[in-house]
């Protein structure tokens, strides 16, 4: 997911302009995102912003400018990391309102969320939300057929492809911690526990071309 914090750090500072001008770059989030109706910067736009960034990179959107309909996008997790969409909500957990941005990270006594968004202080900015005001951690699917390295890897091995396969497992829902190019133990596993899921592979835990076809058939079905 570095791609995706990326693309948000480099709007770092958008904001809106108070009075009948509007921010061109708020209001380009929306028109490139399938917003075409919108044509200010004070609609609520972090739903809005998190889809930009997300058509920026390859991954499925919501398509909808409301926070809460990032629930029901890509992946529910529990241990989020930098990239991932974290989900707030707003007055009340039942109400509709809510807020959307990428998780970045979580105070030092757990106590609050750091989101990287847009309309945060109207602004596209990195803001601490309290944690009980959380509604869930989501990660996105690719938005088209996803390519996947065609050499075999494993212990041991390092580099972008490795980076590549740790962000597909995650993907698929096989937790290899931190996408660090570095091929670990938790990686291992991770392929592993990938592999025990379909009768007839081999669960040695390398990534070969039998594991790789058969991660590309669940992340492109």
């Amino acid at each position: 997911m570095d791609n995706l914090i990326k693309v948000a750090i480099a709007e770092l500072g958008q904001k809106e302009i108070p009075g009948a001008e509007d921010n061109a770059a708020i209001v380009r989030y929306a028109h490139e995102s399938g917003f075409n109706w919108i044509n200010d910067d004070e609609t609520p736009w972090c739903s809005i912003f998190i889809n930009w960034c997300a058509k920026k990179v390859n991954l499925r959107g919501t398509g909808k400018a409301d926070a809460r309909s990032w629930l029901f996008a890509g992946q529910r997790v529990d241990s989020p990391e930098p990239g991932d969409v974290v989900v707030f909500w707003r007055e009340k957990p039942d109400s509709w309102k809510g807020h959307v941005g990428f998780f970045f990270g979580f105070s030092k006594d757990g106590k609050r969320v750091y989101s990287l968004g847009g309309n945060q202080g109207n602004q596209v900015s990195i803001t601490a939300f309290p944690t009980d005001h959380v509604l869930g951690f989501r990660r996105l699917a690719p938005s088209s057929t996803m390519i996947l390295p065609d050499t075999i890897l494993r212990m041991s091995s390092t580099g972008n492809a490795v980076k590549i396969l740790q962000d597909a497992l995650k993907i698929a829902g096989f937790d290899c911690g931190t996408s660090d190019g570095d091929y670990g133990t938790k990686t291992e596993a991770a392929v592993k526990a990938l592999q025990s899921t379909r009768f007839g592979l081999r669960v040695d835990g390398i990534f070969d071309e039998a594991t790789r076809i058969y991660l590309l058939e669940i992340l492109n079905q």
